[in-house]
């Protein structure tokens, strides 16, 4: 089950996250309702839940951003490491970040009837185009999994136009997807689309591990939470943004609004906006 919070996949059956020990919960991919356990619809939209021991194993791809981070990113990963431990900040530094979630939409319907190795085929050339349009733009994809990744903007490499260049990321990704589906579409008949989520906020940056480039982060608040609540609220092909990020960056993309979706653990709703394409500004 995919953490809420952090968006670590955790095995079956666990009741909390083994990366950041947020309680489990099982939520509507529609509206982000909670569910029951055995809950087959969801009480508040009527959307089909897929049962937890329906989900075939899906073989993971590398799991340490050393694994798939290029050279010259990890370059400057661990040169900011060294920077960090130059300035003393021994308990972390507190960084404004975007976070990028993306993923195949209806990834466990599509792979359902295939075997693992057949269904790896399908989705390596997905996660690998959604890392290069990350990498593209100088973001870190802090985890891998499965079908899908998360992407930070900002840290631990840091670019002060890091909302922009999530987007940007976006973008580029859904772009490459097309024509990767539409290839697929021809060989196969098999519809894929992706969907992301993205949201500004703060983390705090503990460490860098030079040896594998996991970086440990803290989220200030629920700004990672927010960023995986907005993919799961995007339609399958769409870009979702939150208020902080499209307040950030208005002008340079065009966007159109969503409205206001409330957020578990949120007191009150928030802005949600579609990302269209480029702005004015750009």
């Amino acid at each position: 089950m995919r953490c809420a919070s952090c968006g670590f996949e955790n095995p079956a059956g666990a009741k909390f996250c083994e990366e950041c020990g947020a309680k489990l919960v099982r939520v509507c991919p529609a509206c982000g309702q909670e569910a029951s356990a055995s809950a087959k619809f969801c009480s508040e939209c009527g959307a089909p839940l897929t049962p937890l021991s329906a989900t075939p194993p899906i073989t993971t791809a590398p799991g340490a951003p050393v694994d798939y981070t290029p050279s010259y990113l990890a370059e400057r990963i661990r040169a900011a490491q060294a920077d960090m431990e130059a300035r003393g900040a021994a308990d972390g530094e507190r960084k404004t970040v975007t976070a990028l979630f993306a993923d195949m939409a209806g990834s466990t319907a599509l792979i359902h009837d295939l075997d693992p190795e057949d269904a790896r085929r399908l989705i390596d050339p997905v996660l690998a185009l959604m890392m290069e349009a990350v990498h593209h733009y100088e973001g870190y994809v802090a985890r891998s999994m499965g079908d899908g990744i998360l992407a930070l903007f900002g840290a631990p490499i840091a670019n002060e136009d890091h909302p922009q260049r999530a987007l940007l990321a976006a973008l580029r990704m859904q772009e490459a997807m097309r024509r990767y589906a539409d290839g697929v579409r021809l060989a196969q008949g098999i519809a894929l689309q992706i969907r992301v989520g993205i949201n500004s906020g703060e983390v705090v940056v503990r460490a860098i591990r030079t040896e594998d480039l996991h970086t440990d982060y803290d989220p200030v608040g629920n700004s990672i939470h927010i960023a995986s609540r907005m993919e799961g609220i995007a339609v399958p092909g769409s870009i979702v943004a939150s208020e902080h990020t499209h307040n950030l960056t208005e002008g340079y993309f065009a966007f159109k609004a969503l409205g206001a979706t409330p957020i578990r653990g949120l007191p009150e709703p928030i802005a949600v906006f579609e990302v269209l394409g480029l702005g004015p500004l750009r």
